[in-house]
């Protein structure tokens, strides 16, 4: 039964602490599209998004209308784009990606997802003609997100892909260079990569899924934080400990959760389509107080990256899914806390004045729930070094069979200090500083795969 004072707290939370619904994503399976050319292919994916997806973004509108509660984005995830396009050639990929981008537009949706590959054991040569059609793809489409799956806690690393993620990158920096290399905010590398994740630029529509399916991505950075700072100030420092906080937190993100799946099912119930899951991750905005950075420092660390950090962000992360999986009848996705440089103005802050470097931010991703997260690195660093640092990163998700990510954003003409701004959800940053840069070319040669690691034989 709901009490009275829990109905105003969530109230309150909406109203003064930036409580949202982040996403609503429809997911589509386009796997039935596939025709006897590249052409039909393309025309009938964009009837089976209008068909499924004309209503999506009216309902809502009307459904967070009626309840009170923002849906910040509503958006659309499809079925990997290399298993729909089998068999296409670059063009055929590009000329998929435009039809995907027309059928977002005409839904209404911020951003379309899926235009993705799994290659975390090998590359076919219908693979490599999608890779090789992504800088040319994302340039010249404006709604369409991409991502890779590189690696698996179950298949290892596949580093012959890693190396090409370096080239892909700094290629589709370089076709987006008027606008800061926008274009590689666009893209993400993973390693053990969900079908149900409703957050971009990862987003998919794995081929386990039901022909349909909703999934909600809630938020609260800012409540947290407001929340916490309520709770230190009425019971003082003094009588808290860190157990007590992870109470708080998870109290507060079982609240939030709810709201995410009460939008969710009325949604997909109004629709006729089913529901998927919640995602728990507190995905930050570059808003002045809607930030993971601020619960660092509101926890005890003076400047964000300080010893202490990680630690601070364990429990977080931890108490944010305990907190939210009970109060949702299916999580999944990536669940817990987000640390987007440009979208998060504290993170960003520390990133600009050095506090929070790239090797923290490293540390930071083994006890978080996604990776270097929109990361700005200067425009001259050399593809080698990137898949390198990607490497890293994917050895991180696949050792400790989690998932991890990279979204970094060389920006071309820039160096260390200058800012980068996009502008909306993306947000800005000063440009951060990559040491060693040079130093890895002989590492990423190599090739093959950096096999799986031994807890991964379980049979």
């Amino acid at each position: 039964m709901l009490r009275s004072d829990q109905i105003m707290a969530t109230v309150e939370m909406v109203q003064k602490e930036n409580l949202d619904v982040r996403t609503v994503t429809m997911g589509i399976n386009l796997l039935d599209c596939r025709r006897g050319s590249a052409k039909a292919t393309c025309d009938r994916v964009e009837s089976k998004i209008a068909e499924n997806a004309d209503r999506f973004v009216a309902t809502c509108e009307e459904i967070a209308q009626k309840y009170g509660i923002p849906v910040v984005n509503k958006r659309i995830s499809v079925t990997p784009a290399s298993f729909v396009g089998a068999g296409f050639k670059r063009k055929d990929f590009v000329s998929l990606a435009k039809s995907l981008d027309r059928a977002a537009e005409k839904a209404g949706v911020d951003i379309l997802g899926g235009f993705s590959a799994q290659v975390e054991k090998g590359i076919t040569k219908s693979d490599k003609e999608y890779i090789d059609s992504i800088p040319e793809a994302l340039a010249e489409t404006e709604r369409i997100c991409a991502s890779i799956n590189v690696g698996s806690s179950q298949k290892g690393i596949n580093m012959d892909a890693v190396a090409m993620m370096g080239k892909t990158i700094k290629e589709l920096a370089e076709q987006t260079a008027d606008n800061g290399g926008f274009g590689a905010a666009k893209f993400v590398v993973f390693c053990n990569q969900p079908g149900d994740n409703p957050f971009m630029a990862g987003a998919i529509h794995g081929v386990e899924e039901a022909d349909v399916v909703l999934n909600v991505g809630v938020s609260g950075p800012g409540v947290i934080a407001r929340s916490l700072e309520k709770t230190i100030k009425r019971r003082g420092r003094e009588n808290l400990r860190l157990d007590d906080i992870a109470e708080e937190i998870k109290q507060i993100t079982f609240r939030v959760t709810r709201c995410g799946e009460l939008i969710g099912r009325q949604v997909s119930r109004e629709l006729g389509v089913e529901f998927g899951v919640v995602d728990l991750s507190l995905a930050p905005t570059p808003k002045i107080g809607d930030s993971v950075g601020e619960i660092l420092q509101i926890l005890g660390v003076d400047a964000v990256g300080a010893p202490g950090s990680t630690a601070i962000v364990a429990l977080l992360n931890d108490a944010v899914k305990k907190g939210g999986v009970f109060a949702s009848k299916a999580v999944g996705g990536l669940s817990g806390a987000f640390i987007p440089i440009m979208e998060d103005a504290i993170l960003a802050d520390a990133a600009g004045k050095g506090t929070l470097t790239l090797e923290k931010l490293e540390a930071l991703t083994c006890v978080c729930s996604v990776g270097l997260d929109m990361v700005p690195i200067p425009g001259d660093v050399d593809a080698d070094t990137i898949s390198a640092i990607i490497a890293d990163e994917m050895a991180v998700g696949m050792v400790n069979n989690k998932t991890t990510a990279a979204r970094l954003i060389p920006v071309p003409g820039k160096t260390v200090g200058e800012v980068v701004s996009f502008g909306g959800l993306f947000g800005e940053s000063p440009i951060m500083k990559v040491l060693n840069v040079n130093k890895s070319g002989r590492f990423v040669a190599w090739g093959g795969r950096i096999p799986a690691p031994i807890h991964s034989f379980k049979n």
